[in-house]
């Protein structure tokens, strides 16, 4: 590209002062920048040039990304703040909340929304704009774009901001998952049981002469279900797994929640125990371990291989006692389905209950067309939307009742598909 850009290389202060707030507009959207990097990527265009805006933009790219998921967001922040013809349209396009009910409209990327967010709330604090150009002050009236509680419960978790994001995972710290017991066939002492306690009665005769005065009862002890959470951390579920590990890491550190215990996997195109890091208290603590053990974030997917490792090494070790299976995938399996099939039908087998989320539920025209959809859709007891936190309030609702099956009953029938055999209560 030839385009030059508004800065003058022999002009070092103005340099410097536009790549320093450039930086802080970075840092705002998620990007952690620090001053060390702007005193590199003033070093670097200093020694590459910038006469082209194409060297300029890798030369910066090169000094603030140094993960994946950034990339987007560099790219938004760079179009907006080195004066996009359109940088107020693109702002007040990405802030503005999508209206439902309206005919489609076009819905701001994720990246978009955050780089908009950071530059905006460098405008209400009087960021200066790149300083070699002149123009209109612009003021921005933000007030609309607060999101209400209730509006960010319904809001997609891929069209969140940073800040929504943020206020978001304080709500999933809060909220539990609670589970109803499981009845046991050890039983317990009770006066009002249903069924009776003959070794204690027979023992109380023998004390008394063995004449029986009383007889004794008892009732089945209760006991909790082992949560087991196998979360798909692939490219396309890589902010719905972030935010789930947020509410996973609640429920297992919350004492109240009933579960025995909570197991934690992680698949993309490998399947990683994250279990151990989750009884770690402090959240972010917690899952910057969990990422760094997973190294397979936002990489392909191998649902039906990462199946069959948990059904081979780790399903008699956390599924005993009735465990509740949580599976958080988009089923888009590139993978044999048959084999697919296999793996789910051997999961459902193991556990109490196959619980199945899956974001793209969020569409209304979602149906069940892709090969690895149909193959897991007939082995899973319930199959739910999970791309907010009213979905995930949902779950928490309906976690413990057998009956509930979702969405699964009508994909079914629409698919064609045929549901697999009735599975025994355990």
């Amino acid at each position: 590209m030839a385009e030059h850009l508004p800065l003058d290389l022999p002009e070092a202060p103005k340099l410097t002062h536009n790549l320093t707030w450039f930086a802080r507009a970075l840092r705002k959207a998620g990007l952690p920048i620090g001053p060390g990097r702007v005193v590199d990527a003033v070093r670097a265009v200093e020694a590459a040039g910038f006469t082209g805006r194409e060297d300029f933009y890798w030369t910066l790219h090169a000094c603030f990304v140094s993960r994946p998921e950034h990339r987007a967001v560099f790219a938004q922040v760079f179009r907006l703040y080195w004066r996009d013809p359109r940088y107020l349209e693109q702002m007040m396009a990405a802030m503005l909340p999508a209206v439902r009910g309206v005919q489609e409209e076009r819905r701001a990327a994720p990246a978009e929304k955050r780089a908009a967010e950071a530059l905006l709330d460098g405008v209400s604090r009087d960021l200066p704009e790149p300083e070699d150009e002149g123009g209109t002050e612009i003021e921005i009236d933000a007030a609309r774009t607060v999101s209400s509680q209730e509006r960010l419960r319904e809001l997609d978790f891929e069209q969140m901001s940073s800040e929504e994001m943020a206020a978001a995972k304080r709500m999933l710290a809060r909220l539990q998952l609670p589970v109803a017991p499981i009845l046991s066939r050890r039983a317990r002492p009770d006066p009002r049981g249903q069924r009776a306690d003959w070794r204690r009665s027979l023992r109380a005769a023998m004390r008394q002469g063995g004449d029986l005065q009383t007889l004794a009862r008892k009732s089945p002890r209760p006991r909790w279900p082992n949560l087991v959470v196998i979360c798909d951390i692939s490219g396309s579920m890589s902010r719905y797994s972030r935010m789930v590990l947020h509410f996973l890491h609640a429920v297992a550190n919350h004492r109240g929640a009933g579960w025995a215990r909570v197991h934690g996997f992680t698949f993309g195109t490998r399947l990683t125990n994250i279990s151990r890091h989750l009884a770690t208290r402090d959240v972010d603590a917690a899952l910057a371990a969990a990422g760094a053990e997973a190294r397979d974030w936002e990489g392909g997917t191998r649902i039906g291989d990462c199946l069959h490792v948990f059904n081979r090494d780790w399903s008699r070790r956390v599924m005993g006692q009735g465990a509740v299976v949580l599976l958080i995938s988009d089923g888009l399996e590139r993978g044999d389905p048959a084999a697919l099939g296999r793996e789910m039908q051997r999961l459902q087998l193991s556990s109490r209950r196959l619980i199945w989320l899956n974001p793209l539920l969020r569409w209304q025209g979602f149906a069940a067309r892709a090969g690895g959809i149909r193959a897991m859709l007939p082995h899973v007891d319930s199959f739910r939307a999970g791309h907010s936190i009213a979905s995930l309030e949902e779950l928490a609702e309906v976690i413990s009742r057998p009956e509930d099956v979702g969405e699964k009953a009508r994909l079914i029938a629409g698919a064609g598909a045929l549901p697999a055999p009735a599975k025994a209560a355990p």
